[in-house]
């Protein structure tokens, strides 16, 4: 039975506008056999400019601020009000490890947890990025 080895998080840029940057951010684990198996498609996130360093929606972009907008945007979410922040994190894992049996494949919340988790950012995202 193939079994998660990693998160994969892949952003895609959305609709470039003029002063304003829109991701989208896909989640993904990856099995020990190679294959992706996607958990979440449907998160992304906004941001406006311009940006501190000029005009430029893109200036002061950096690679890291992008992977750590993902990991915030993919989850666990805040709680709402009467769940603890465990509970909801216990409570996203789990649904996310869910999201794996109808692929053959057993795993649970925590252990999904604890793997490593990639930000990949697609070609025309890393095309923009600014040089430094």
């Amino acid at each position: 039975m193939p079994r998660p080895v990693r998160l994969v998080t892949f952003i895609e840029l959305d609709q470039p506008g003029a002063d304003q940057l829109a991701f989208s951010a896909r989640l993904s684990a990856e099995l020990d056999d190679g294959r992706l198996v996607p958990l979440l498609t449907d998160r992304g996130w906004a941001q406006s400019g311009p940006r501190p360093g000029g005009g430029d929606p893109w200036a002061g972009v950096s690679e890291r601020e992008l992977a750590d907008a993902a990991r915030m945007v993919i989850g666990p979410d805040e709680p709402p009000p009467g769940r603890t922040q465990d509970e909801e994190d216990a409570m996203h894992w789990q649904a996310l490890a869910a999201r794996l049996g109808p692929h053959g494949v057993a795993a649970d919340g925590e252990g999904l947890r604890r793997l490593p988790h990639d930000v990949e950012l697609s070609e025309r995202v890393r095309t923009r990025l600014p040089q430094s």
